[in-house]
């Protein structure tokens, strides 16, 4: 039986910086976390635990978890968040911005990091939606788990408006598209297409799973979304 390689042992490229070697003055972090969220969703209707529990289906105890930062959602449970709460599922992703009607054409700045990112998952994926404070973002940065080994298990290919790039850090990664054959990539090698293809990444034959960063781009304000209903 041929030996499973974890994507986690593969070594990434250095990927050199031409600012490495400026001092720069340490910035605080954002946290844009889903138990800020929940919390303050709370806190702003006036609601105990107990109370958001029975008007969402979520039990306290998980609530309580996903408030502390000890917890997360699955696609699932944010869905059912976001219904019972009659939001969309993208607000859950950030807090209430000021001047959030302000012209588009101010500057617009996020510092982020996979510690602070929002976490969902999916059948296929575990998401790591990264800069998630900032809102109406036409281009949604993500880090991507991978777990699906097939297409037969992955299911049927996805479809969303935009276009799309993918940058594999760990393992291997073998992308499936409509149009064309299917293509193998390993760490350090890179592949943009249209989203509206459809198309489906999985695990490379012999890795246990593979991590990959990437965005997707979108004219839709409400791209994320769309994004998280179509990877559902």
């Amino acid at each position: 039986m041929p030996k499973i390689k974890s994507s986690r042992a593969a070594k990434v490229p250095a990927v050199l910086s031409p600012v490495n070697d400026i001092p720069m003055r340490k910035v605080a972090p954002v946290k844009p976390t889903l138990g800020v969220v929940v919390r303050s969703l709370r806190q702003a209707n006036k609601w105990t635990l107990k109370e958001m529990s029975e008007k969402t289906g979520i039990p306290f105890s998980t609530l309580s978890k996903v408030e502390n930062d000890r917890l997360t959602l699955t696609y699932d449970k944010l869905l059912q968040l976001a219904e019972r709460l009659n939001m969309r599922m993208s607000d859950l992703f950030a807090e209430p911005q000021p001047h959030e009607s302000a012209p588009s054409g101010l500057a617009r700045r996020s510092v982020g990091s996979a510690e602070t990112a929002m976490r969902v998952e999916t059948p296929n994926y575990d998401y790591s939606y990264l800069c998630t404070e900032l809102r109406k973002k036409r281009m949604i940065p993500v880090l991507t788990r991978i777990r699906a080994h097939s297409v037969s298990e992955f299911g049927q290919l996805v479809r969303h408006s935009g276009e799309e790039w993918a940058y594999v850090l760990e393992g291997q990664i073998v992308v499936h598209t409509e149009f064309y054959d299917p293509v193998t990539l390993d760490v350090g090698q890179i592949i943009y297409l249209d989203s509206g293809m459809g198309h489906a990444y999985v695990v490379g034959e012999g890795y246990e799973d593979a991590l990959m960063i990437g965005s997707c781009s979108s004219a839709q304000e409400d791209h994320l979304d769309e994004l998280l209903t179509a990877h559902s």
